[in-house]
């Protein structure tokens, strides 16, 4: 399964660089024709786009790579790291880019516009291109969705793979970023003014923006340890809880270290009476539960400790604050 993931999401990423670079190449020569400043920054958009599809290309071989003696976990947390990359870039080239022609077009710096047959037209094939590649990444978006038996806008808030939705709200700003430019040609050409044509080149790049903070911030939690899913981190609670050599989990610690990629740590106060082959059997067979229930569990530590140890309270209260000092009494 996670190599048929992979395998769909270099094609969907593979497909956007296609799209991208024909579009850029279009959209700069409609751009010198028109003159349209919305042209131009849709062209400065194109173009950051396909150089965010080499840094996801990059991002999906490098994150593939198999783990080492340096890199015990993997390197699944580097596709985190060129995903954070394409964020920068959209702002840092794209919004700027597109700032600098909306207030050139309102300070009355850009040139005439001519011929605007031509941008329609190169509008218009854009928006196809762009609409076959939003679908392939909208459908493989989807497809992940279902297999985690979630909706799209509530997977999109908790994926750990940053692939398939930087190239989901690349092409959903693209499409939306031809209606601007579009808007900005037509305004121009009835009215004969420029302020609509830079109003157009500022909202592509609000736009722009927007989707560079949106794609940040999830790189940003990803790169500072996100804590499994709630459902996944309450199931394993409930497993690790209802097993019959457990008196009570102390401890439950996960983290994601790559794409469908969860450590877990947990910390479990055993039953006094068993003895040290017991506890080796138990923590064998709940390590291949979990393994098992879980694919996206990569690496399972489990600890055996006493409930009432004093240093290694101190420690859990610390990071989960006096609810957790409540439940671990009513549980003593």
């Amino acid at each position: 399964m996670a190599k048929a993931n992979k395998q769909q999401g270099l094609l969907t990423v593979l497909l956007a660089l296609a799209a991208n670079l024909g579009i850029a190449l279009a959209k700069t020569v409609a751009a010198l024709i028109t003159g349209s400043a919305a042209m131009a920054a849709e062209a400065g958009h194109s173009f950051v786009d396909s150089i965010n599809e080499l840094l996801l290309l990059i991002a999906l071989r490098r994150s593939g790579r198999p783990a080492d003696s340096r890199h015990p976990f993997g390197h699944g947390t580097e596709r985190y790291f060129w995903s954070l990359l394409v964020a920068v870039c959209i702002f840092g080239m794209g919004a700027l880019f597109a700032f600098i022609q909306g207030f050139g077009a309102l300070l009355g710096k850009g040139a005439e516009e001519s011929s605007p047959l031509i941008g329609y037209v190169v509008l218009a094939v854009s928006a196809v291109l762009e609409s076959v590649s939003w679908r392939q990444a909208f459908r493989e978006t989807r497809q992940h969705a279902r297999e985690r038996g979630q909706g799209l806008l509530e997977f999109l808030r908790t994926t750990d793979d940053p692939t398939a939705k930087s190239v989901l709200f690349e092409d959903s700003a693209a499409l939306l970023g031809i209606t601007f430019a579009a808007l900005g040609l037509l305004t121009h050409q009835l009215t004969g003014s420029a302020v609509g044509d830079g109003v157009a080149s500022l909202l592509i790049g609000l736009m722009l923006s927007l989707v560079a903070f949106l794609l940040g911030r999830t790189n940003r939690e990803l790169l500072v340890g996100r804590q499994a899913r709630p459902e996944v981190l309450e199931g394993m609670r409930r497993m690790l809880t209802d097993a019959p050599e457990v008196e009570e989990l102390v401890d439950l610690l996960t983290m994601n270290v790559g794409a469908d990629q969860i450590l877990v740590c947990a910390r479990l106060d055993f039953d006094d009476t068993l003895g040290a082959a017991d506890v080796e059997r138990a923590c064998a067979r709940l390590d291949g539960q979990l393994h098992e229930t879980y694919r996206e569990v990569y690496e399972v530590f489990l600890e055996p400790v006493p409930r009432d140890d004093p240093g290694l309270r101190r420690r859990v209260l610390a990071r989960y604050g006096r609810q957790r000092e409540v439940v671990s009494d009513e549980t003593a």
